[in-house]
């Protein structure tokens, strides 16, 4: 049966939804699997798109295109929803939806009372279980058990109904004889989040207020309350759940946008490429949150649209199609689909995700030469040079493993005069030669070269001909150097072999046996110039007499170098050395060994020991024969030498005691050459008085002891060194006398009349010195006679109570020669003037005064009597009056 709800209304205009926003249907007790329970009508208003529907209840309800709802199980009164069940229509054209609510309630039986309406609101009442009590607990304390388990409450999310929404009706027995309050507590109603569910404290109607979102909360505990007027409970609380039915909302999200993955060329089918995964935020125990995956497209569809699958369910993706080639097709671009609701296309909600397969590299191409012959040169005995460059092609990735080329020379080079290394830039084999190439010898080589990869080839894959390539050498001839043989040559002599004797000939041979050269002989190195050689002939003489004992001889062994240049273009040269084995003769005196030593005035024991040094070798050095000169007379007098070795002898004082001194006793010595030679060698002996242990005290002996003839000439070289430096300082302070004397000659420093800068070293007395008495400098009777400083009157600086000094008059017709005199006498007395001060002062030597013979020196430059005067005598006077003399003195001119 079916029944509208006083809520729907008629729009004037058509707008596409469900015919009502609430439908009441009610169901018998009992239903059948697949039995019609109710039809809803959708109105699209001839718009023609196709609408499907869905229920928030997939599980126990199935509804078609034709809008007629289907149980899917068999339902029963505990077993029905208590809910509303929601129906979503969506156009898949453009993917409007629109959503319609349909409350459940049940056919009444016969024995249910007859005046209670079957809809009844549509409203499912929770009571209050009932309390048994005993009647022989009247006024205890009353025990209560519960009748049943309340089934939780279904709502679905998304709700776009009218709200409040009325969900149950909590009742109670009591309210039948007095009134109640209904209320309820916790999260969503007194809790936060408030104000999502509301009780009408009267009717006890439980209402949603707000849409539901299960991915927020998924479900809410509440507890429902039952009070009387006064506040006392009447029932004891009753949990209610609350389940936030889900609806498919939520849309597969994949982890990311973009997935890499990689498989090796040529795989087989079935290869595990990658694995991508998607989220959705819908129940995964529902089909809302039951993802199913597909591949969409495929990009490039080469060698077949469907090289790759996916696993519908854990997105793995896999080969399913042979064919994969790097060089081909280097990568795939697949676009994977996720969608929910189990994958159905119809109801589910679907996004896509883009997988980027890239197809490595292996190893199936092998590198082919370009060429079946190179070609190449090089120069003979030439090392370390590139002779051909090998040039490959591999079709495999660059800068790999699998495109890295190796070159082998599997023939022609049996000597392994060649190699054939990779440049790591190119991948060229660079023929390179490692050992000298004789073209005398060998004129071409024909070298087989094969090219393979670092790593092997794939199975399956061989090298073909044109992995391997021949290479052709040619070797040019050049002009190669003579050489010696043997070098170096050794040959045995004895020494003080003269000049002009031939020692050897020491030639050289010219490798090139197809030039005609011809070769010279020069001497390079010839340490003591003992040797010749002949240009021509290489024979070698002697210049000089062979010492064995020569400082340029090491180990009895002399060495020559030899140049050899043939007449090529370029010359080549060789070098050969000859090394001469000097063998002893008896050429050398022995000689005594040390030559000074030390003795005590009072030798206990007396004896010193001496040995021999001989340059020559045994036989022809030791043993040794010692004996004491016959002369001086006092030498056997004195001393005894005795014989303790072959080598060895010990000199001692025959007498107890020696004056301190240095003595020198000629010993004579013998050696055992085959014709013995024998030497008188002077042993310089130290006699010094001693200490107790045997150490020299004298200090004669210390100076005679610590300077040797080396220090002495040091020490006499120094003084004759400081002597000439004395000396020559000693000249140039002469030489520097008499060039200022000569100056002084020349040019006396009153007589000179150039201008000169005079320094004066005195500063004054400061602002006192300032105060002159100028009148001084003018003349006497210019002075008028009230000016005139009377007698015992003085300036404040002179010094009272003193005589006038003397100071000298000059004459009034003074000879020339009389003026310097007459300076220096006012000097004198000035210097010697007690009344003078201490700092700086104008001092009146003379004056003229009048009737001067003189005149005024105005008159000098007067035109009328310049021709009256005899200025000649001021030549006279010195070099200071010449000037006037010549200007004014002689002639006209």
């Amino acid at each position: 049966m079916f029944s509208r709800s006083v809520r729907s209304c008629t729009l004037p205009l058509c707008r596409p939804g469900f015919s009502e926003d609430v439908y009441v249907a009610v169901v018998p007790e009992s239903t059948e699997k697949g039995q019609p329970l109710f039809n809803v009508k959708f109105v699209n208003c001839g718009q023609g798109g196709l609408v499907r529907f869905e229920c928030s209840n997939p599980s126990d309800f199935r509804i078609e295109a034709d809008g007629v709802v289907y149980a899917l199980r068999p339902l029963t009164l505990s077993t029905l929803p208590t809910v509303p069940l929601v129906i979503v229509a969506r156009d898949e054209t453009n993917q409007q939806q629109w959503q319609t609510q349909v409350r459940l309630t049940w056919l009444p039986s016969q024995t249910e009372q007859s005046g209670e309406k079957a809809l009844s609101q549509g409203l499912q009442e929770i009571w209050f279980p009932s309390r048994q009590t005993d009647s022989s607990s009247i006024g205890q304390l009353k025990r209560m058990k519960r009748d049943w388990v309340i089934p939780p409450i279904n709502v679905p999310e998304n709700s776009r109904g009218e709200f409040p929404q009325d969900l149950v009706r909590i009742r109670s027995d009591n309210d039948k004889n007095r009134s109640l309050r209904y209320s309820v507590t916790g999260p969503g109603a007194d809790q936060p989040p408030t104000g999502i569910f509301i009780i009408h404290p009267i009717s006890g109607e439980l209402s949603v207020m707000k849409p539901l979102d299960r991915e927020h909360i998924s479900n809410f505990h509440l507890r429902a309350h039952a009070v009387d007027l006064n506040g006392n409970q009447v029932e004891s609380p009753i949990d209610i759940v609350i389940n936030v039915i889900d609806m498919n909302d939520n849309r597969p999200e994949f982890i990311h946008q973009i997935w890499n993955g990689s498989v090796p060329e040529g795989s087989k089918p079935g290869t595990f490429v990658m694995t991508v995964t998607s989220v959705d935020k819908d129940d995964p125990k529902t089909a809302n949150g039951m993802l199913r995956y597909k591949i969409g497209s495929q990009n490039p569809e080469s060698p077949t649209s469907n090289m790759f699958t996916i696993n519908n369910k854990t997105g793995d993706i896999i080969t399913v199609a042979a064919g994969l080639d790097r060089e081909k097709v280097p990568q795939y671009t697949l676009i994977i689909q996720a969608t929910d609701m189990e994958g159905n296309p119809m109801y589910g909600l679907s996004n896509t995700a883009t997988a980027v397969i890239r197809v490595t590299d292996i190893n199936d191409n092998p590198p082919e030469f370009t060429a079946e012959m190179f070609f190449g040169e090089v120069p003979e005995n030439r090392v370390n040079v590139i002779v051909a460059n090998l040039t490959v092609t591999d079709k495999d990735q660059p800068n790999t493993l699998a495109w890295k080329a190796v070159y082998k020379i599997t023939g022609g080079d049996p000597t392994g005069r060649f190699s054939v290394p990779t440049d790591p830039t190119t991948n060229e084999g660079l023929v390179t030669v490692v050992k000298p190439i004789d073209y005398e010898i060998s004129r071409t080589y024909m070298l087989t070269v094969v090219a393979v990869n670092e790593v092997s080839l794939a199975r399956g894959i061989y090298s073909p001909r044109q992995s391997t390539a021949t290479v052709s050498i040619r070797v040019i001839d050049v002009n190669e150097s003579p050489y010696f043989d043997p070098n170096p040559k050794l040959i045995k002599l004895e020494e003080g072999m003269l000049a002009e004797s031939s020692l050897t000939t020491f030639t050289a041979q010219d490798p090139d046996r197809f030039m005609q050269q011809s070769i010279r002989y020069t001497r390079l190195s010839d340490p003591a110039n003992w040797l010749r050689i002949d240009a021509n002939t290489g024979r070698i003489t002697t210049i000089a007499v062979l010492d064995r004992e020569s400082p340029y001889v090491k180990d009895n062994m002399y060495s020559a170098t030899f140049l050899a240049s043939d007449s090529g273009v370029p010359p080549a040269s060789g070098t050969g050395t000859l090394q001469i084995s000097l063998l002893d003769i008896n050429d050398n005196a022995p000689h005594v060994y040390p030559q000074e030593t030390e003795m005590c005035k009072k030798p206990e024991p007396n004896g010193i020991n001496i040995t021999a040094l001989d340059g020559d070798l045994n036989p022809n050095a030791g043993p040794f024969a010692f004996e004491l000169a016959n002369r001086p007379a006092d030498v056997r007098r004195n001393w005894t030498i005795t014989r303790l070795s072959g080598d060895y002898a010990q000199l001692s004082l025959k007498i107890g005691f020696l004056e301190s001194g240095i003595y020198e006793i000629p010993i004579i010595i013998t050696d055992s050459g085959n014709l013995p030679m024998s030497n008188t060698s002077y042993l310089r002996v130290k006699v010094c008085q001693c200490d107790h242990n045997g150490d020299c005290t004298d200090q004669q002996h210390i100076i005679a002891a610590g300077l040797g003839t080396g220090a002495i000439i040091a020490i006499l070289l120094c003084i004759i060194i400081l002597l000439i430096l004395v000396l020559l300082f000693v000249v140039w302070m002469k030489r520097r006398d008499k060039e200022r004397q000569a100056k002084q000659l020349l040019i006396d420093p009153e007589d000179d009349v150039r201008d000169n800068i005079l320094k004066y070293d005195e500063e004054g007395g400061g602002e006192e010195d300032q105060d002159y008495d100028l009148s001084q400098l003018q003349q006497p009777d210019t002075i008028e006679p009230d000016t005139i400083k009377p007698v015992g009157i003085r300036r404040m600086d002179e010094r009272p109570l003193h005589p006038e000094p003397q100071y000298p008059i000059r004459s009034a017709a003074p000879h020339p020669g009389d003026i310097g005199d007459f300076i220096n006498e006012g000097l004198k007395a000035a210097d010697n003037d007690p009344t003078a001060p201490p700092y700086d002062s104008l001092l009146v030597f003379d004056y003229e005064g009048s009737g001067s013979t003189a005149g005024s020196l105005s008159s000098l430059n007067s035109s009328s009597s310049g021709g009256d005067q005899d200025y000649d005598y001021l030549n006279d006077w010195g070099p200071r009056f010449r000037k006037l003399a010549d200007m004014y003195g002689g002639s006209d001119d």
